[in-house]
Order: C-alpha cells, then structure tokens, then sequence
C-alpha cells in the first residue's frame, strides 16, 4: 500500500493552544464524520486538545460505503476474517496511520507524548496496533468495541501507553470476549488497562463509556 495523506474532519483546541493531539480512527464501512462528535463532547474536559478524524485509505469493499482500514469480512454472526487476515492487514495498513502521526505532530509542533489514539472496531484495532509500537510512547490510548491484533506478537512492542478498554455486554459484531482476552494479554506485559463494560449496549458507544473516556484522557494527559 502507497503511504498517502489522509484527511478528515478537525476540531481546533477551545483554548486556542494546542496542547494535545487526539487522533480518532473511525469504524469499519464509516469515514471520519462519524467519530469526530466525540471531540464536541470532549472538549470541555480537554480544552488545549485538537480533535483530528481522517478517513481511512481504502473504500470499503462490504459493504459497499464508507472507507476501510483493511479488507474485512463482517456479517451478522460477526467479524469472521481468521486473525492472520487482521493481522496482516493491520501491517500494511500502520505505515499510513503512522506517517500521519508524523506529519501532525509536526504540523502542531508537539512531542508523541502528547498525542493520544481512539479507535472504534476496526479503527481501535488500529490505535491499538499502531500505538503499541511507536518509538515514543503516546499519552493514551482509548478502544472502544475493538480487540488485540496478534496479541502473539507482543513481546516485541516499543511503546507501553494506558489503555482505556470499553466494550458492550451484547455486542454481535465483535464479540464481548475480545476485551477480556485483549486485556489480559496487555496486562501479561505490564501495560495499565482500564476497563468498562457497556451493559446492555452492543456494537456502539454508550454515554457513560463517553465520558469516563474522556476523563481518562485528560488524566494521562495532565500526568
């Protein structure tokens, strides 16, 4: 895959300085327009944070809307891609998402450990791959309804951010299991997870998981 510069919608810092970066990467068959809302409703909590959503590089093959971070195959009994699949896809993927890390983080002038990675489904399985293997560690990273890519692979990781695990009791499309399983794996390496469970909600983002997400970044943003 070419590295190219991906675009999407931005919410400037409220203070007018920003402090912070929070890059949100958005869910399988959807663009960027569907997860920058999150950076309204945090805002208030993180007023020296700008809010990028760009839309990831490929459209999405199935259904045919929307954009994709790799080719996936989801149906109503869920995410059915074999885990080698996601993982290869995740690689090819990360030089894109890496190379816009780069270029945001020098565009606002901050250092990596003020930047932080939220993802939903398919973009948390990005944030988490691409955020455990920076070379400076980012402040935080938020998942919401995702899982761990390959999480045979983490003994290799470069970077050890707090993550923040959110995922609904009844989800469908990637089943609750994937939180616990990702847990552990990342506490076997000594990575701080905070965990939540959406009770009741399936595949999506409760207010509740809202706000205590942003309470968790703006913690290990002032830490």
């Amino acid at each position: 895959m070419d590295v190219q510069r991906l675009e999407g919608p931005r919410i400037n810092a409220q203070s007018g300085t920003t402090k912070q970066l929070v890059i949100l990467l958005h869910g399988y068959g959807a663009d960027g327009a569907d997860l920058i809302s999150l950076g309204n409703q945090w805002q208030q909590m993180l007023p020296d944070a700008e809010f990028v959503s760009p839309n990831a590089p490929q459209f999405c093959q199935n259904p045919p809307m929307g954009y994709q971070w790799f080719p996936l195959n989801v149906t109503e009994q869920g995410v059915v891609s074999t885990p080698l699949e996601r993982w290869q896809g995740a690689r090819e993927t990360a030089p894109v998402i890496n190379a816009f890390i780069e270029s945001e983080l020098a565009r606002t002038g901050l250092e990596a450990s003020a930047l932080a990675l939220v993802g939903f489904s398919q973009g948390a399985m990005m944030a988490l791959h691409v955020g455990l293997r920076q070379k400076t560690s980012p402040a935080a990273i938020v998942s919401y309804s995702g899982m761990l890519l390959g999480p045979e692979h983490l003994s290799s990781v470069t970077s050890k951010p707090p993550v923040f695990l959110a995922h609904g009791s009844v989800d469908q499309i990637v089943p609750f299991a994937a939180m616990e399983l990702s847990k552990g794996a990342l506490e076997s390496v000594e990575i701080e997870v905070t965990p939540y469970v959406e009770r009741g909600i399936g595949h999506g983002i409760d207010g509740e998981a809202t706000w205590l997400a942003g309470e968790f970044l703006a913690k290990k943003f002032s830490s």
